[in-house]
């Protein structure tokens, strides 16, 4: 038993984040919320968090949903656009809420387009063959694919195509290229995904640090809020934000006065505040959360 528990201690989970790119400053900055000290100097191709059994390599981010079929990676950090297109053998395990974007198709400003069946007969060129290929089937298009890697947006100028399948953020490369987004085939975001057979240690330290994690998503979407009320205001006010299981309340100095504390959802922030301030609500102070864990 000894050494099977000395063997679980030892085990380290290899995580495959971006090297560059879109997605590497906001994997790294969710790793160190997530409590892991790590150095990431520039050109470090690996480095091991030291307070934490975890790996981080560093490689193309079309490259790691195949690194972690192969088990040189357990896990890996992606655009969902990435994880779907390559058809690896890998489990989606959780979505991570940042850089989120649309894999859309584009045509020429110049092109009067109507509706989807514009696009038969055309022909698209994209780094996404099977995404698009599986778009165009659900919408009965015949179309002609390119596959393309890279400079996606120069195609139709060049003649190569028609029309164009990419990812799009703000619409600002499409813009310069003389392009128009008109149709949306896929929303993505950063996915965290793992290999279907590991180990139990390493699942025990992917699920430790899949919670340490959730606890960061928890934190982003919400604030603590303090603020004072008149005592008769408290059950109306507490309707409104219930908390994770009721505000906290405490008696001020001032009589007939309370001071209450709640979480409140950051995209219902406003309209709860106005509500709050018809009722009586004063001091009101919002404070970010670092780590929420329920």
């Amino acid at each position: 038993m000894a050494m099977l528990n000395d063997k679980m201690e030892t085990e380290i989970v290899r995580i495959a984040v971006q090297k560059s790119g879109r997605l590497q400053e906001g994997s790294i900055q969710l790793l160190k919320e997530s409590s892991l000290r790590f150095s990431n100097g520039k050109d470090q191709l690996k480095t091991k968090a030291v307070n934490f059994p975890v790996e981080l390599l560093f490689l193309r981010d079309d490259d790691i949903p195949q690194y972690v079929e192969d088990g040189v990676a357990d896990a890996g950090i992606v655009g969902e656009n990435v994880f779907i297109e390559k058809q690896k053998n890998n489990k989606l395990v959780n979505r991570l809420n940042f850089g989120i974007c649309r894999l859309s198709l584009a045509v020429p400003r110049s092109v009067e387009y109507t509706n989807i069946q514009w696009f038969n007969g055309k022909n698209i060129a994209t780094s996404y063959p099977f995404i698009v290929r599986q778009f165009l089937e659900q919408n009965n298009i015949q179309a002609g694919i390119h596959e393309i890697s890279g400079s996606v947006e120069i195609a139709p100028g060049i003649g190569l195509a028609d029309a164009i399948c990419d990812i799009v953020s703000t619409g600002s490369t499409l813009l310069s290229n003389g392009l128009k987004e008109v149709e949306v085939v896929l929303r993505s975001e950063a996915v965290l995904i793992a290999g279907p057979d590991l180990s139990a240690a390493k699942q025990s330290i992917l699920d430790k640090l899949l919670f340490r994690i959730e606890a960061v998503q928890k934190a982003k979407n919400n604030k603590y809020i303090l603020l004072n009320c008149p005592n008769e205001a408290i059950e109306p006010i507490t309707r409104i934000i219930p908390g994770m299981k009721s505000p906290t309340i405490l008696p001020l100095a001032k009589k007939g006065w309370s001071s209450l504390h709640s979480v409140v959802d950051e995209n219902d922030f406003w309209e709860k505040i106005d509500q709050m301030k018809a009722l009586g609500a004063e001091g009101i102070l919002v404070i970010p959360i670092e780590k929420m864990i329920l």
